[in-house]
């Protein structure tokens, strides 16, 4: 097994397993590895991708061309060795096709000719079980309860209504990137402005029929590599814009970022002002999807103006993480996580080996804080503000699997770098400096700063200090002290613990290192130890 075991954090005794999902788009092709323990945690490990465009062409003839199957049986052939040399059971391999392959005339003369040369069995997914596994990625990977979740690819689109979580209404359209750029766009060069309104009522006419589209909500939450790279590619202009750094500044990741309708607008006059050769560089946008990425945008840009969205949501997930929980993680229970973002902090903490008793009671203590001090009026938290308090509490040990010297500065690397579904960029940063700060040091956004609203930095603040004290409240890692209360008296705050053990190092702790001035300062009043 190549990835460590996690079996003590997890408090499990169940070995570590693999599978490989494999999901043979109609453009781009991947083999994607996770290794998990089923009802515990589960982590992506390792990756294969070739643009193998298998669906070119069929908008003219209806069949997979002779081109495009030999690139197919050629990438297949590296991932069933890629397979075979990493040790994966053939029952752990699932490869699932969508809808190129599914609407090909001569699909199975390709099925046969794949398993023949790889030995490889392929599903081939109707369009209702491609929703359906898109619908299990978004709703574990986001907050969303009602809403639309949208996943585009390069032959169709899938749109699902959602209603307190749960599935409603599906329907699937011819409306990938792929076919759309060769019926609409096939030019090398800029595009008109009324050949840009030629996919748009393209796209209406299409979705002229969904009735449920309008009022279903105002979330929409997008899938496939077309979403993320326009989601990376508005939030690199954003955070240009404000900082005036051409390379954008720290890469947070596109999971939760939502692109506006008027940042997507910009983005589509900037493609459609470049010949398709250069569409790749501007900034987020992957070089082999330039070509096909204008149409997907205008794609999204009119379903965002017919269901009257907000915007579209991106996550990170997409149709392997779909197949992947709803085949192995939750093959025998409900296909929905109780709380995404819940599940989200548990599974990074029990990645990264942390003392899951010990990051739990210093949450708990966090809280028991933060709940006084708003109680007795000394500040007013912002929305979301405990929730990430208690996050950055569960994780602010998770650098101590690389290093306990400047192990905090680990933490907020490994945050940073992390997918935690469920949290908007902004969030996770902030995540990220308050457990940068659990330590030492006077609490800034730093780096963070481009994605700060108003008010951060004062909740940066606060939650750093209350952190810092409930873990030298915790020193001894023993969850001595079983309640932590703060209270004002004069000019002071005092800090009143109820014992479950010997308090000497709590209060030795809180005394020596807990950085009354810091308190003091954010805060206002002085830190007194009842």
């Amino acid at each position: 097994m190549s990835w460590r075991s996690t079996r003590a954090a997890a408090r499990i005794e169940q070995r570590n397993r693999q599978a490989a999902i494999i999901d043979l788009g109609s453009n781009s092709w991947r083999l994607v590895v996770f290794t998990y323990v089923p009802g515990s945690w589960w982590k992506r490990t390792d990756e294969l991708y070739e643009t193998v465009r298998i669906g070119a062409g069929m908008a003219a003839s209806g069949r997979l061309g002779d081109e495009a199957i030999a690139r197919g049986l050629e990438t297949l052939a590296v991932f069933e060795r890629f397979c075979v040399a990493g040790g994966l059971d053939r029952r752990d391999v699932h490869a699932v096709a969508t809808s190129a392959i599914r609407e090909a005339t001569n699909r199975e003369q390709f099925l046969l000719a794949a398993r023949q040369a790889t030995g490889l069995a392929i599903t081939v997914l109707s369009a209702r079980d491609e929703a359906r596994y898109g619908y299990v990625a978004a709703v574990n990977s986001s907050t969303l309860a009602d809403g639309v979740v949208l996943d585009i690819g390069g032959g169709s689109m899938q749109l699902t209504e959602v209603g307190a979580r749960r599935a409603g209404s599906t329907a699937s359209f011819k409306l990938g990137a792929v076919p759309l750029t060769e019926q609409f766009l096939p030019g090398a060069g800029s595009v008109k402005k009324k050949d840009l309104g030629r996919v748009r009522a393209h796209v209406r006419q299409a979705l002229a029929d969904l009735d449920w589209l309008p009022g279903s909500g105002p979330r929409l939450v997008g899938l496939g590599g077309a979403v993320r790279n326009l989601a990376a590619a508005g939030q690199h202009a954003a955070v240009s814009a404000r900082t005036g750094n051409a390379h954008g500044g720290i890469d947070l990741g596109v999971q939760g970022f939502v692109i506006t309708p008027e940042a997507l607008g910009e983005l589509v006059q900037t493609l459609a002002s470049l010949p398709s050769s250069q569409r790749g560089t501007v900034p987020g946008i992957k070089p082999g999807r330039g070509d096909i990425i204008l149409a997907a945008a205008l794609v999204l840009q009119t379903v965002i103006e017919l269901g009257e969205f907000e915007g579209i949501e991106a996550s990170e997930f997409g149709l392997r993480e779909g197949v992947f929980l709803s085949r192995t993680l939750f093959a025998d229970s409900e296909l929905l996580l109780p709380d995404v973002r819940a599940a989200a902090v548990a599974n990074l903490a029990i990645q990264y080996e942390s003392d899951m008793s010990h990051v739990e009671h210093v949450a708990l203590l966090s809280l028991q804080m933060f709940d006084s001090l708003v109680e007795a009026g000394l500040f007013a938290p912002e929305g979301g503000e405990r929730e990430l308090l208690w996050a950055a509490s569960m994780l602010h040990d998770v650098g101590m699997t690389i290093s306990y010297d400047d192990h905090h500065k680990h933490s907020r690397y490994l945050i940073v770098s992390a997918e935690l579904p469920g949290f908007d960029p902004r969030e996770r940063g902030l995540i990220a400096q308050i457990s940068r700060y659990h330590r030492k040091g006077t609490p800034k956004l730093g780096e963070l700063a481009p994605f700060a609203r108003d008010g951060d930095e004062q909740l940066l603040e606060r939650c750093s200090v209350i952190l810092r004290l409930a873990e030298h409240l915790e020193r001894g890692r023993d969850q001595a002290v079983s309640e932590a209360r703060l209270s004002t008296n004069g000019d002071g705050v005092d800090l009143h613990l109820r014992a479950a053990g010997d308090l000497t190092l709590p209060r030795w702790s809180v005394e020596r290192y807990g950085d009354g001035e810091v308190f003091e300062r954010v805060f206002g009043r002085r830190l007194v130890v009842g």
